[in-house]
């Protein structure tokens, strides 16, 4: 018997994702550095992107990058979160590639790449309105003049990062712009720039209308691959699978309840005052997972019949009223899961996970 709640993974799935990721950036010679921060850095994932075609990857977590190396993957390795200064010297002995955005961590970077002997490359960011990483543009060239001077650092390009703290969307014209001020350093200081790293997942939708400018070379893609999905755009990206990943939780209690709670309704054990609708008596199943290992809005019940009213740190209660299927304590509900929820559950040590290696043909 498996254990619950339970994560399957269909390694297949990740597969073709993968190959159909590549394939879309490499005809606009595009390289693509696949992200595994959304599965925490899952091995057998991450070899499923390998077997995919992924030749680079990047994750935000230092310790998920020295997990894969420890595992013996050897592909190159990028650190996509802007290194903390306690992490550096880790950092230079695991990843090859980091994105920086501050003087003074690049400087303390060449610094402990000269004890350590060793070049380290960085790809400089540059915020173009998201508000999250990144230099802003009228500093690029005195920023990089300063770079230039490091030794034991290579600056490869410049990059930027959309949708992910404002929500503002990548588009041809802020692409046109990262493009321009990557021309205005090789005008101006005659430094070859070999990367320009144009966002996320987001940025497919640029590929797929032949939007995308032509000088951006490299995207950073993970809940493309992972799920199938571009989720700013919430919309579910062409021949691609949804469903590498389910999560199966158990029935602990099942009984038929009121829909409204009975005295004075506070906040929950999460600050929140909950709201409810009056829908009668419901037939109503505990399930034992909750907030500690999902994220609740990003949960979708494979039965369209159950919905979800709420949960607890440890509990997820849902309506079953509308299901036909005969439910017992003890029966399983599955669910699809959006990137939030994906986070969650991989990373937590109480849900285990289970792989599959069916073989799909892509």
């Amino acid at each position: 018997m498996k254990n619950n709640p339970r994560l399957d993974i269909y390694l297949d799935k990740i597969v073709h994702n993968t190959i159909r990721v590549v394939r879309q950036c490499t005809e606009k010679n595009i390289e693509l550095v696949g992200v595994a921060k959304g599965c925490s850095a899952d091995e057998k994932v991450v070899r499923a992107m390998i077997e995919g075609g992924i030749k680079i990857f990047g994750d935000s977590r230092i310790e998920n990058i020295i997990h894969l190396r420890r595992a013996g993957i050897q592909t190159r390795m990028m650190l996509i979160r802007i290194p903390m200064q306690s992490e550096i010297r880790k950092m230079l002995k695991y990843a090859d590639i980091s994105l920086n955005s501050e003087l003074l961590t690049i400087e303390r970077i060449s610094n402990i790449a000269q004890e350590m002997h060793l070049e380290h490359k960085i790809i400089l960011m540059v915020d173009l309105g998201d508000l999250r990483e990144g230099i802003m543009p009228d500093e690029l060239i005195k920023t990089v003049k300063r770079i230039n001077e490091l030794p034991n650092v290579k600056l490869l390009g410049i990059g930027a990062n959309f949708c992910c703290v404002s929500g503002i969307m990548p588009t041809e014209n802020n692409l046109n712009q990262l493009v321009l001020l990557a021309k205005s350093v090789e005008d101006e200081l005659k430094i070859p720039l070999k990367i320009i790293s144009g966002g996320n997942t987001s940025v497919l939708k640029l590929i797929e209308e032949n939007k995308i400018p032509h000088s951006i070379n490299q995207l950073r893609i993970g809940v493309g691959i992972l799920l199938g999905q571009d989720d700013t755009r919430l919309r579910n990206l062409e021949g691609m699978y949804q469903d590498a990943f389910i999560l199966t939780a158990e029935i602990i209690e099942l009984k038929v309840k009121p829909s409204v709670p009975t005295g004075i309704i506070g906040r929950d054990a999460f600050g929140q005052v909950p709201v409810f609708k009056d829908m009668g008596f419901r037939r109503r199943a505990i399930l034992a997972v909750g907030k500690q290992d999902i994220h609740l809005s990003s949960l979708i019940p494979i039965k369209k019949e159950i919905k979800i009213i709420a949960a607890s740190s440890d509990h997820l209660i849902v309506d079953i009223t509308d299901l036909e299927e005969d439910m017992n304590v003890g029966s399983e509900i599955q669910f699809k899961l959006n990137y939030p929820a994906l986070l969650a559950a991989t990373t937590s040590k109480y849900v285990s996970k289970y792989y599959h290696q069916k073989e799909i043909k892509p």
